[in-house]
């Protein structure tokens, strides 16, 4: 690969700012962070290469991330679980974190990445791990047992709209779309290329 972002051709990156809300310079700088970090991999087509997991764990934006595993985990297109990411899965990722994504788009990956179960609504158990993700999992930082089955009925209280004990997709949209914060306090793509 070289690390040079002048590889990638015109109508490549003409197609990833179509399907993206990545700018020609965030790609190309989003081609040259993907391309140090798959400097150990063969020199093949960057459409071929799949990063373990664990190398893109060391970006600096993911590593301090408590939901890193999970971030990864959503963006890959990998069947398997330490699969990897490839480019385009970087894009994604980049793309869903970039300023220019709408609150539907960041609300979407922000709720696939807080269902853990995968199940397509947020249950006590995706809430209470959502929490622990948030205040740590360590005995001075892990929150009693009372005070997570109140936190938990707070915010099922607050969010669940329909009373089912879950807080579905459309629930999710309707809390963030009253939290202005939300959209502020999500690291940005511009955020993940520069550092």
């Amino acid at each position: 690969m070289g690390g040079s972002a002048s590889q990638l051709s015109k109508t490549l990156i003409n197609e990833y700012q179509e399907l993206t809300y990545l700018t020609k310079q965030e790609i190309l700088l989003a081609y040259r962070r993907f391309s140090e970090l798959a400097q150990k991999e063969s020199r093949s087509n960057i459409e071929s290469i799949r990063i373990p997991k664990e190398r893109f764990l060391t970006l600096p934006e993911l590593k301090a991330n408590p939901f890193k595993h999970r971030i990864c985990h959503v963006f890959s297109t990998s069947d398997q679980e330490d699969g990897g990411m490839t480019f385009e899965d970087f894009l994604d990722l980049l793309s869903a974190f970039s300023e220019s994504a709408t609150l539907e788009i960041k609300s979407h990956y922000a709720f696939r990445i807080f269902d853990f179960d995968g199940d397509g609504v947020l249950n006590e158990s995706d809430l209470e791990k959502l929490v622990n993700h948030l205040t740590g999992e360590e005995e001075n930082t892990k929150l009693s047992s009372n005070e997570m089955k109140q936190l938990i009925a707070n915010i099922l209280e607050e969010s669940d709209i329909d009373k089912d004990g879950t807080i579905n997709h459309s629930e999710f949209q309707h809390v963030i779309s009253r939290s202005p914060d939300f959209v502020r306090a999500a690291p940005s793509g511009h955020e993940l290329l520069t550092n």
